[in-house]
């Protein structure tokens, strides 16, 4: 299996953007925080954007957020909007991969793969690869609370 650069980068992007989801993040800032290139990382951003996995504001004041809460993007939903197809042979969906004779229960392997690995990136989001204090900030009190909270 192969697990693209994109992918990787974008996932990375959206963590950064998790960690503090109530202030907006430059690209410059992420790929500095991350070890990206800058200029890869800001065509990887615009495919996050047009999946609606991040939302964006020019200016000043401007930069990247969440397209939709931590908890609510899966790795299964980052990989299908930067790389499409989870797993592909030849560069062609597995849908109508068929085989002839002693090598007919080849594509069945294949695609029990493809839907195994789906599974466990739909069941990963972005929450839960957050570090423990990830989001969360100081209070006068001294204690832990999570930003946004009410």
């Amino acid at each position: 299996m192969h697990i693209s650069a994109k992918a990787d980068y974008a996932t990375r992007a959206l963590l950064e953007l998790a960690r503090e989801p109530a202030r907006p993040l430059t690209c410059e800032a992420i790929a500095s925080s991350q070890q990206i290139p800058f200029r890869f990382l800001k065509s990887v951003v615009g495919e996050l954007r047009r999946a609606g996995l991040v939302r964006s504001q020019r200016g000043c004041e401007g930069g990247y957020w969440l397209g939709r809460p931590a908890d609510e993007i899966t790795l299964l939903d980052v990989s299908r909007a930067v790389d499409g197809e989870l797993i592909t042979l030849r560069g062609e969906p597995l849908a109508g991969l068929d085989y002839p004779g002693p090598a007919s229960g080849l594509p069945g392997v294949w695609r029990r793969i493809e839907a195994e690995a789906a599974a466990v990136l739909s069941g990963t989001n972005l929450a839960t690869l957050l570090p423990a204090d990830a989001g969360q900030q100081h209070a006068p009190d001294g204690q832990l609370t999570r930003q946004g909270a009410a």
